[in-house]
């Protein structure tokens, strides 16, 4: 008897002649010689990996599917079609190989004893090349089977020790047995026996009652094991529906590889466990709740979607000679949202935001953020939406909001309490579930303020701290931000300054590295050019030549990710001296303006639109995989700032007028005003226009200008939608 190890699975051929090739010893046989013997080359992969992973005293080991299914092939299909009991064998057979590498000179008797103490039973990590089974794709055709699901986890749990054997004594008669727990969800319900089977003493009655077993704990052998939550991307769930989830099991080795946000792919079985007592289906002994026995992770290291980080030599090639192509920045700013006419700066803008800038970590683990944050000021019918529906289209990841239906928790985190442990867990919102991709904010304008101060941190840190339920804690936000708004009066206003038209707080607006105002400007031609255009749309016609050239959304997908991945861009000596001599020039400029309006500018440029402006240069020259910033990408990131934020610090000035001379007209204006309209008194708005602009050459604009600011004061107030001013106070 002495080769029977007590845990493992014999069979005896009886006849001469007669081995079963399906009993599981020759399985087990068989995957022995497998993981002996697969070579490739000159080298036995799987012994001298785990030869490797014994010295560093690690008892698991990572085997490829696609190996296994080379070797033979049926084998591969039994691990697939029947893991439970397959897997099983697999791990005995490599303890067997463990045990052998460790004590080579020992027979099997003596292997049996003294490896048991120094090789505990070893653990098989599956890595397999399977095609990627989603969600909705989960039905009871594939339970029992492997799987491999690609989801977000949102919510992984403490690590917990489940116990694998018991030692049980019994009460009565003082015996102990030792029991071994199944390792499925739910299987230690059933691991206690009702009954003590130790047969009597000679010559004593045994008297042992029922349920007799005590559990020695210190004598037990236990075993991590983590519950994870998944959840399945977003990308993948159809309109209207909720998100499903899974509930993941993992043990030993694969546990606490993951935290929430991360996003994975995961190889296990898909089996079912019987709910605990409180579920409504408890009672019904055939319904069972389903969910995945963890054989095998991987983390999608490229942050995007699954299957992505394996480039083929030729997709490289291809990047590499498109990259090098000429003006390859100005191709991808023309197919970016190709069905909107014009407004080509503005595309150029989303490019930079798509490939972002480069992260840096400085010597003293300070953080400064890559990602470029873009804000869309402007009229209705500018197509700004459109434009953030195609980003989120093409960003690798990405996560599309509405200002009106998001709150602070749902753009950040909540805190939820487990229903089955009563404990609180966090669950990633919005800016984390986009983790090094991009949120798209529609409606910017229409959020409440508390729930846009949420966001500050995102954007700035790219961390997102909480502090609720005991549970203090940061997460990764490492997103960039495209939000479109409209202007306070829903359009914008010639005639009022940027700080009247645009409603945020200075902290907010120096977050953003570019701010565009669009303008919906009455002009005829280019009035028929996007009519024209329009209607080519909607009558399906090829839109004119000039799309030539076009790169279609998934190839700029597929490139944006590997520039992103491949490319980090530095700045040379001479980029950096022009960017710094460039951001002494702004501030003179702002000052000037400031100076000239009397008022400090809503929009400030401060040391981060300095660095805003080293982003957009690094993200121009990632387009074309350039290594370092060179000259010209600084001078198209300037004009691009020039033509963004610049120009709506500077949008105030009116008809030509500086704005002390502006100032000159109001304070005569407002002295006339108080001298004709005594308080209590009332005129009409179009006599006001006739006097002071019709005959007394005051400009229309300073007259409306100063009207705003005496309301403001509440010296004059409308009524009669505005044709009638009252004077009300002094």
């Amino acid at each position: 008897m002495s080769g029977f190890d007590p845990s493992r699975v014999y069979s005896i051929s009886v006849l001469p002649g007669e081995s079963h090739p399906e009993s599981p010893s020759a399985i087990e046989d068989q995957f022995y010689q497998f993981l002996s013997g697969y070579r490739v080359g000159g080298e036995f992969i799987y012994r001298d990996r785990l030869r490797s992973s014994l010295l560093m005293h690690h008892h698991s080991l990572e085997v490829d599917l696609g190996d296994l299914g080379a070797w033979n092939e049926e084998l591969g299909q039994k691990v697939q079609g029947q893991p439970g009991e397959v897997i099983p064998l697999l791990e005995s057979a490599l303890t067997r190989l463990a045990r052998a590498l460790l004590h080579p000179t020992a027979n099997e008797a003596e292997l049996s004893r003294t490896a048991a103490e120094s090789v505990p039973a070893m653990q098989v990590v599956l890595k397999s090349g399977m095609n990627l089974l989603q969600f909705r794709d989960l039905t009871a055709n594939t339970l029992t089977t492997l799987v491999r699901l690609p989801g977000i986890v949102i919510n992984a749990s403490q690590i917990s020790s489940r116990a694998t054997e018991l030692h049980l004594q019994c009460k009565g008669c003082r015996s102990v047995q030792i029991v071994k727990v199944p390792s499925t969800l739910g299987g230690e319900k059933a691991a206690l026996p009702r009954r003590c089977m130790v047969p009597a003493p000679e010559g004593q009655k045994k008297d042992c009652p029922l349920d007799p077993f005590i559990i020695l704990h210190d004598r037990s052998t236990f075993c991590d094991q983590q519950t994870i939550k998944l959840q399945e991307a977003p990308d993948m769930v159809p309109v209207g529906e909720l998100p499903r989830h899974m509930t993941v099991h993992a043990e030993r080795y694969l546990t606490g590889k993951v935290v929430p946000g991360s996003r994975i792919i995961a190889t296990g079985i898909y089996s079912t466990f019987a709910p605990s007592k409180g579920k409504s289906t408890a009672g019904a002994p055939a319904l069972r709740q389903p969910y995945l026995r963890l054989q095998g992770i991987e983390l999608d290291s490229s942050l995007s979607s699954p299957g992505s980080k394996a480039f083929t030599p030729e997709e490289e090639e291809e990047f590499q000679q498109l990259g090098r192509s000429d003006n390859l920045y100005e191709r991808f700013a023309s197919s970016v949202a190709p069905s909107i006419y014009g407004n080509l700066d503005i595309k150029k803008a989303v490019v930079s935001l798509l490939f972002g800038g480069s992260k840096k970590i400085l010597p003293d683990g300070a953080r400064l953020r890559g990602d470029i944050n873009v804000l869309l000021l402007g009229d209705p019918g500018t197509a700004k939406s459109q434009l953030l529906k195609f980003v989120e289209k093409v960003a690798p990841i990405s996560v599309y909001t509405s200002g009106k239906g998001s709150s602070a928790a749902g753009l950040t985190a909540s805190v939820q309490r487990d229903p089955a442990s009563r404990e609180f867990y966090l669950e990633g919102g919005a800016m984390v579930l986009a983790d090094g991709g991009v949120v798209c904010i529609d409606e910017f304008d229409k959020m409440r303020d508390e729930d846009r101060v949420a966001i500050h941190e995102a954007m700035e840190q790219q961390t997102i701290s909480i502090a609720k339920a005991g549970i203090t804690t940061m997460l990764n936000s490492r997103t960039s931000v495209l939000a479109a708004a409209n202007p306070v009066f829903g359009r914008y206003d010639d005639m009022k300054s940027p700080g009247e038209n645009i409603d945020f707080q200075t902290t907010i607006l120096s977050r953003f590295d570019l701010i565009w105002l669009l303008k919906d400007e009455h002009n005829e031609a280019r009035d028929r050019t996007i009519a024209k255009h329009v209607m080519n749309i909607h009558m399906n016609k090829e839109i004119d030549q000039e799309v030539e050239g076009e790169i279609d959304i998934e190839r700029m997908k597929r490139y944006i990710t590997y520039a992103k991945s491949r490319c980090a861009p530095r700045l040379t000596p001479e980029a950096a001296e022009m960017l710094s001599s460039h951001f002494v020039s702004l501030r003179k400029q702002v000052a000037q303006i400031e100076r000239d309006n009397d008022e400090r500018s809503s929009i400030p440029i401060t040391v981060r639109q300095l660095e805003a402006i080293i982003r957009v240069s690094e993200s121009i020259a990632k387009v074309s995989l350039s290594p370092t910033v060179l000259p010209h990408h600084v001078e198209e990131a300037i004009r691009l700032f020039k033509q963004s934020t610049m120009h709506a610090v500077a949008a105030g000035s009116v008809d030509g007028m500086s704005n002390s001379e502006l100032r000159g007209q109001m304070e005569s204006i407002e002295k006339e005003l108080k001298r004709r309209l005594p308080i209590g008194w009332s005129t009409s708005y179009a006599s006001l226009t006739r006097e002071f602009v019709t005959q007394q050459g005051y400009s229309q604009h300073a007259l409306e200008k100063c009207l705003y600011v005496l309301e403001k004061r509440e010296v004059v107030r409308f009524s009669g939608q505005r044709k009638v001013v009252h004077r009300s106070g002094v």
